[in-house]
């Protein structure tokens, strides 16, 4: 008989649920209402959103948006140039971005103001980062393992993406020690991502196989995804239950199997996988 384990912290997150939640409940008295970006990295929730007429739009698109039109800011936020850019083509905005996102922001323009060097522990490309790099007029210095190849002098501020894992962090943090005289570190790792990963940790332990869900350029899921396979060799990150089919052979074997999901996974996705399992 085959035992399912569900992490104790998987799927939505916070600011994720409320995202969701408000996109779908969201009205316009008029013009059309898009997303600039995906509202979250899940294609089944970002098809869902489209079957309901919400778009997602590119940043080429703005200039082609009516003053009735509404856009939707997503979960990870946009640099400040972003608001402006919106705000003079007179659309409605409805920010969405993560409340602990925000708290980053203002942090790294704060210390951007006061003469800091912004060090941001995250991935360049992701959206995210990218927007928080708009607060310190894209300046940051932005390492991906917590790796610094240069001496970091004078006045320093470090912040880290809310996704990353702590391991990295520790990472940075001895790095620039060793060099910099005087620096200000504020491990802004959303607590729920912390828990997510010691919650997947524990479990990937336990099991013969382990099932990561989340979409693919989930920064989050992708970071569950490392943490388990160092445990269990047999873990495998799919996107929905429908990707099962793929990857039943390989864990016909496995009697204890592990699940968690990415917090932009939602729970009928999670639910599913497991009534396949």
């Amino acid at each position: 008989m085959r035992e399912i384990i569900r992490a104790n912290n998987s799927g939505f997150c916070f600011g994720v649920e409320r995202a969701v939640k408000q996109s779908f409940d969201f009205m316009s008295p008029q013009g059309k209402v898009v997303t600039l970006g995906p509202l979250i990295h899940n294609k089944d929730v970002t098809g869902k959103l489209a079957d309901k007429g919400i778009h997602e739009i590119t940043m080429d698109d703005i200039p082609s948006l009516m003053k009735e039109d509404t856009v939707i800011i997503r979960t990870h936020g946009v640099a400040m140039a972003v608001y402006d850019e919106l705000k003079e083509q007179g659309v409605s905005i409805v920010d969405l971005t993560c409340p602990y996102v925000i708290n980053i922001q203002k942090k790294v323009k704060l210390y951007h103001d006061k003469g800091y060097k912004i060090v941001i522990l995250g991935d360049e490309h992701h959206p995210e980062v990218v927007g928080i790099n708009g607060y310190c007029e894209s300046s940051a210095y932005i390492t991906k393992s917590g790796e610094i190849d240069f001496p970091m002098k004078g006045k320093i501020c470090v912040v880290a993406q809310t996704t990353e894992k702590q391991s990295n962090w520790v990472n940075l943090i001895t790095n620039i020690a060793e060099t910099a005289k005087e620096f200000v570190a504020f491990n802004t790792i959303c607590k729920a991502t912390e828990d997510r990963q010691k919650s997947a940790e524990e479990i990937s332990r336990e099991v013969d196989a382990m099932i990561v869900i989340g979409g693919r350029t989930s920064s989050n899921t992708t970071k569950l995804y490392e943490i388990c396979k160092k445990n269990c060799p047999l873990t495998f990150h799919i996107e929905n239950a429908g990707e099962l089919d793929e990857i039943k052979e390989k864990i016909k074997n496995a009697v204890r199997v592990g699940i968690t999901a990415g917090a932009s996974t939602p729970e009928w996705i999670i639910k599913e996988a497991m009534e396949n399992l």
